[in-house]
């Protein structure tokens, strides 16, 4: 459901518009500020999907105090109530430069506002629509299970295999390694695009990104652990949108964090990779991580289960654990020591490695990803790698 928030300075206009927010049946929490306000809100605070300005004899405070809202997330709704019916060509000026989007004349009725609702559900589900095809996250069942080295190399083969224009956003708390996978010295960082939010859009946005010779386009991570002290989740769901604006894929590595200051971006996502190892740790905090998931809303046809540094005696386990969590693996990425360890040393991905079943999996899987059938022959009988393993 919809979540909302109204700013007024009149108690008796502001119930009234409570009371017929509540009867449409829309809504599920509705947010209250006291206009003039204190201090205006910053990108610390979880903002409401849509904002109503009930505006008094003197607009102006409402207008910057919207403007400020839409400065922080663009994608906030807002609507301006007025009691100047019809309203001057000054003041819808001043609610267009503002971002006001509908006004409506006040008192406002549960009619008119179960209209307005009703379109920005519509125009909602578009978007989420458009971006469920685009957002894939990596994230880790607990540290150590090599994440980000699935992040990267899928990342790669997206641009080069799949020919996908490929943004990789390094999430990873609390520091971020991509760069050192890819063996590239960025300029900017993820701190940069956070402290640019008034003016991050797609232009802006892929300027500060690190440009890989695959192809591939990276918002690197952080340098300091303490930078995420200061890093809200909400810029970083902007981050996302604008990234998705921008390019056919994104893929955001998450390492291991978690938490539910994360579901809007995990809802919005097309597909959530979770990577794991066949050891009880691993397996045991996977368990949990898929429940989690649940927990949050997330459909289990969006959670793909990927297994690395597999080894042919995992079978038996892997076999017991997909029928005790009644979900099949997505993936087994063999243990090929020598092969990672040198491509992670050496900031090279393994494209760059001929000859190379890790290579070859990695391109199945960004295949699958992708919806490309695999190149003749890469198939091969015996293969360490398995796309839905049946649960039997």
């Amino acid at each position: 459901m919809i979540t909302a928030a109204i700013a007024s300075g009149d108690k008796t206009s502001a119930a009234q518009l409570l009371a017929a927010l509540e009867q449409t049946g829309m809504v599920a929490s509705i947010k209250q500020w006291s206009i003039p306000a204190e201090k205006l809100p910053d990108s610390s605070e979880s903002l409401p999907d849509i904002i109503f300005l009930d505006l008094a004899r003197d607009p102006e405070l409402y207008f910057a105090f919207g403007a400020q809202l839409r400065r922080i997330r663009p994608a906030i709704k807002l609507v301006a109530c007025s009691a100047t019916v019809p309203p001057t060509a000054h003041l819808l000026l001043e609610a267009m430069r503002s971002g006001v989007q509908d006004v409506l004349p006040k008192p406002v009725n549960a009619t008119a506002l179960k209209e307005i609702l009703s379109a920005f559900v519509r125009d909602h589900e578009t978007k989420d629509r458009q971006s469920l095809e685009k957002l894939i996250v990596v994230m880790g069942s607990k540290g150590g299970v090599g994440t980000t080295s699935i992040a990267v190399n899928l990342a790669v083969q997206l641009s080069t295999f799949a020919r996908k224009r490929t943004a990789l956003l390094d999430f990873a708390c609390p520091l971020g390694n991509v760069h050192l996978l890819l063996d590239v010295q960025p300029r900017f960082s993820i701190r940069d695009a956070v402290d640019s939010m008034d003016r991050l859009d797609s232009h802006f946005f892929t300027g500060l990104l690190t440009h890989h010779k695959s192809g591939l386009d990276v918002l690197c991570g952080t340098s300091h652990p303490e930078e995420w002290q200061t890093i809200p989740i909400p810029p970083l769901e902007r981050i996302v949108n604008v990234a998705q604006n921008a390019f056919d894929v994104v893929l955001v590595d998450m390492g291991p964090q978690f938490s539910s200051e994360w579901a809007s971006v995990l809802r919005s996502s097309r597909m959530i990779l979770i990577v794991a190892e066949a050891n009880v740790p691993s397996l045991w905090s996977l368990e949990r991580r898929l429940l989690a998931l649940s927990g949050l809303g997330i459909s289990p046809d969006r959670t793909r289960i990927i297994i690395n540094r597999w080894h042919k005696s995992d079978d038996e386990t892997l076999d017991s654990i997909q029928k005790e969590m009644h979900r099949p693996i997505f993936a087994c990425v063999p243990n090929d020591f020598r092969k990672a360890s040198q491509a992670i040393n050496l900031g090279v991905p393994l494209i760059d490695n001929h000859n190379n079943v890790l290579n070859d999996r990695y391109r199945a899987i960004a295949g699958q990803i992708a919806g490309i059938t695999s190149e003749p022959g890469s198939s091969k009988k015996g293969s360490f790698f398995t796309f839905g393993r049946k649960v039997t």
